[in-house]
């Protein structure tokens, strides 16, 4: 279901990441949503299963009754929701708030059912046809293209500018800072927002990215670091001067980072005869399972660890809340890139090595 969602919406996997366990606390909002629904070509008893967006969890189901269907819940913030029926696609992509919503369509076009009654997925839609050109360029094969990223950043930015009060607003921002990676600009739309787009779960992955660029800016001085490798012999990140290198935080444990591996290995046979090599820092624990994930995975490259899990000293030092993630360094020691997962990494290095 997870892989319906990124398709459909294209949003960038590092929220999906591995994440150090902590203590949240949620709002609730006072009101709640209806989803009153008439989709013909249905038999009666099919299923229509409400699905979250962003982890393809299954969060009800109703049953189609001579043609209609309906939902009632609460929403903590707007957020994206799929409404998929008997299991299978296509299906209805929402971006859900407190609203009476109803949706008329059919099952031979169900792609272009009309929703009504959500202010965000109205703003959403629009938002969607706006970018539709242009959404290739979240794919993971998507070519460099520097025109077509000036468009795409530009109706993001116009759009964050246009709707402030927006949850979409900080999907739009996300996006921008995806294909643009302009740090400065990315902060300039986030102020912008209101305090409650800024306190939702995208306003917040927001804050966290520019955190990220203010402790650590692009072309920034990389401190230097020393761990031992897997025959346990001194490894240093100074001793790869004068390439290329991603310094990659992972574990043998950590799903998402299993799922990015083949990403990173493509991009290391791709580029590593242009200078460029990969170093990987685990935070396992059990080295058996270090060994063995780095054997499964085909990780060809340096790795090193001290087998000391989410308190590995490299990881405290750059401040590692989530895996996977990454930073490239410059030949000369500088930082030339960050969290460079999926298509992003891929785009940078295209840049840089031509």
């Amino acid at each position: 279901m997870k892989r319906i969602f990124l398709l459909s919406l294209l949003l960038p996997a590092v929220i999906f990441g591995q994440v150090k366990p902590k203590t949240t606390t949620a709002t609730k909002s006072a009101d709640g949503y209806t989803i009153n629904g008439t989709v013909t070509g249905y038999e009666d008893s099919a299923t229509v299963t409400l699905l979250n967006g962003q982890t393809g969890a299954q969060l009800d189901q109703a049953t189609i009754i001579k043609g209609k269907f309906s939902f009632k819940g609460k929403m903590d913030e707007p957020d994206f929701r799929i409404l998929l029926f008997n299991g299978q696609p296509p299906f209805i992509t929402l971006f859900l708030d407190n609203s009476n919503i109803k949706i008329t369509g059919n099952k031979a076009t169900l792609d272009h059912a009309v929703v009504t009654g959500s202010v965000a997925n109205k703003i959403f839609t629009e938002y969607n046809n706006e970018i539709t050109p242009y959404q290739y360029l979240f794919n993971d094969d998507a070519p460099y293209d520097s025109i077509a990223i000036e468009k795409a950043a530009a109706i993001s930015k116009n759009f964050a500018k246009k709707y402030p009060n927006s949850a979409v607003s900080a999907l739009a921002i996300i996006r921008f800072n995806q294909i643009t990676e302009d740090e400065k600009a990315t902060e300039e739309l986030y102020n912008s927002l209101t305090e409650s787009v800024k306190g939702s779960g995208m306003g917040k992955y927001i804050a966290q990215l520019i955190a990220d660029a203010q402790r650590t800016p692009i072309g920034s001085k990389v401190p230097d670091f020393t761990q031992t490798d897997t025959a346990g012999n001194p490894v240093s990140l100074s001793s790869f001067r004068g390439r290329y290198v991603l310094v990659d935080f992972w574990a043998s444990w950590c799903r998402p980072c299993r799922a990015e591996n083949p990403n990173v290995v493509a991009n290391y046979n791709k580029y590593k005869d242009k200078n460029f090599t990969v170093l990987s820092v685990s935070l396992d624990q059990a080295k058996p399972a270090w060994l063995d994930a780095i054997k499964m995975d085909g990780l060809t490259w340096q790795h090193v660890s001290d087998l000391r899990g989410w308190q590995n000293a490299v990881a405290q030092q750059f401040g590692i809340m989530n895996i996977p993630q990454n930073i490239l360094v410059a030949p000369d020691g500088t930082l030339a890139g960050k969290n460079l997962r999926g298509p992003k990494l891929n785009r940078r290095l295209s840049r840089l090595l031509k």
